[in-house]
């Protein structure tokens, strides 16, 4: 009975994170069509030469973002990447968007460790640590997933997961989940491009 409750807690915690991230890629496909109809149709050579044209500042903008701690979305620059170049440079840019992603994420976890070596055990007095301890608690290696799949602050998770020590080789196999996320949604992106652009 134990063991039921504990399983339906666990799918509760997936379908939740499961309707944000839904929710969420949604919300963005309507705002990217928002800005495109209100916007980007009205005057496009004004934007190509604002955003498009400048990739070293988009992919800096980008590599900023996903080290402090996610402030944008990867799939607002997806969204970029499709109308910058071809086919193929969309490809490289989601590989360069994935490993950049999975980069950061594992900086934030060796920055865990690092708190936690300086700190001790007050590590986990900390209000960031502290907020998300009863959740690695209760659902370990299925929270880095979650992180890494829906719009739960993946660094953020990374860190936490390094300040409480969690076994490195399980972070890293568990964290091979963001470069799926990448893969779906850049796909979602892909077919959705010709749509919206």
């Amino acid at each position: 009975m134990k063991m039921q409750k504990r399983l339906s807690e666990r799918t509760r915690f997936v379908l939740k994170y499961a309707l944000q991230a839904l929710i969420s890629l949604l919300v963005l496909f309507g705002g990217i069509l928002l800005f495109k109809e209100l916007y980007f149709d009205h005057n496009p050579e004004y934007w190509i030469e604002k955003f498009y044209s400048n990739s070293l500042v988009i992919h800096l903008i980008y590599v900023a973002s996903e080290i402090i701690f996610g402030l944008l979305p990867p799939e607002i620059f997806m969204f970029w990447a499709i109308k910058a170049g071809d086919t193929t440079s969309y490809v490289v840019n989601i590989i360069f968007f994935a490993a950049v992603s999975m980069g950061a994420g594992h900086l934030a976890f060796w920055g865990g460790r690092w708190l936690a070596k300086v700190l001790g055990k007050r590590v986990k007095k900390r209000p960031l640590i502290a907020k998300y301890l009863p959740t690695v608690k209760k659902f370990g290696g299925l929270l880095i997933v979650i992180a890494a799949l829906t719009p739960l602050p993946w660094a953020t998770i990374s860190l936490v997961m390094g300040a409480v020590e969690y076994r490195y080789r399980r972070y890293t196999l568990f964290s091979l989940a963001r470069i799926v996320r990448f893969a779906i949604n850049g796909f979602l992106i892909f077919q959705s491009g010709s749509l919206l652009f």
